[in-house]
């Protein structure tokens, strides 16, 4: 299959881009800065000569939007909305516009569009949307209104001969160097790793392998769409996340940090406390009905093997 990947240079992108070519798709990255053979320039804003990939194509995985690993300053609050929604839009009238449209666009979301809560799982059926938590910072809501207007671009866009699915993915974890798991393996290994604010908040996540697995699920199952949880089926507090993750590592310390401490903590990092305090409880109702079947369901085996690889080396990620 010929599978274009817009914004597909990070983390994620790099992990499906890697898996698809391997497995013998023909992987076309759109990027604003193309340095390899199968790149093609875009702007992520604006219809150009980028389209005529998309048209003939067979699946389009829109991953473009400004990172989250920032400050939530209203500047860069407001770059994560327009980056969303803009290439969300321009996707859709590429796809639109195409004379021999692709059969399926996945469109990355994310888990932060469900609400802030300890008390019950958020399936796509049952899931409660955020934005109306009491208790929690006023700006959490606006990342809130983020998910809601990528996923509505991708919504209004008029594309009848092109399933739509949007993927409300948890966080990624991969061996990668820069990624979410490299980044919380750090501070397991420098002893930093405990109870954050108490460590009670969930924590999402899934298996890289999972996620490369669950996409092609989406790409295969033509009655899918709309949205779809991307993650495990088993969310856990933060200070058992921590400490599987340790102890998968051979860490025997984790230091707990407070809330202010870990404000203090994201100042310097240059990112925000939303990615550690939010508790994000969701699970994969629709895959799971669909009969997707995780290889890593459980975060200690997901832990180990992703340890395991991370310390084999180079050609381990694969």
């Amino acid at each position: 299959m010929k599978i274009v990947i817009p914004g597909g240079t990070g983390q994620v992108g790099t992990i499906l881009s890697r898996a698809l070519t391997a497995a013998g798709h023909d992987v076309v990255i759109l990027t604003r800065r193309p340095v390899r053979e199968r790149d093609v320039r875009w702007d992520a804003e604006t219809l150009g000569p980028w389209a005529k990939e998309i048209d003939g194509s067979d699946v389009v995985i829109n991953l473009a939007g400004r990172s989250v690993n920032c400050r939530y300053t209203p500047d860069n609050l407001r770059a994560m909305m327009d980056s969303r929604v803009r290439s969300a839009r321009v996707v859709g009238e590429a796809v639109a516009a195409a004379v021999r449209p692709p059969r399926v666009w996945l469109q990355m979301s994310t888990a932060t569009v469900y609400a802030h809560r300890f008390d019950a799982p958020n399936d796509e059926a049952t899931g409660v949307l955020g934005g109306t938590e009491p208790g929690v910072p006023g700006y959490w809501a606006y990342s809130v209104e983020i998910a809601k207007a990528w996923e509505r671009a991708q919504e209004q866009a008029e594309t009848p001969h092109t399933r739509k699915v949007s993927m409300r993915a948890a966080m990624v974890m991969s061996p990668d160097r820069g990624g979410v798991f490299d980044a919380l393996l750090r501070l397991a290994r420098l002893g930093l790793g405990g109870p954050v604010a108490g460590g009670a908040q969930y924590v999402s996540w899934i298996h890289d392998r999972d996620f490369v697995r669950a996409v092609e699920f989406l790409v295969d199952r033509d009655g899918l769409a709309g949205p779809v949880n991307l993650a495990a089926p088993t969310p856990l507090p933060q200070r058992t996340f921590m400490r599987v993750l340790r102890a998968a590592w051979g860490a025997p310390v984790g230091l707990p940090a407070t809330k202010w401490m870990a404000e203090l903590g994201a100042f310097v990092l240059r990112t925000d406390t939303e990615l550690l305090l939010k508790s994000r409880r969701v699970v994969p109702g629709r895959l799971l009905e669909a009969g997707f079947a995780f290889d890593y369901p459980q975060w200690p085996e997901a832990a180990d093997d992703l340890v395991r690889r991370l310390r084999g080396g180079p050609g381990s990620t694969m």
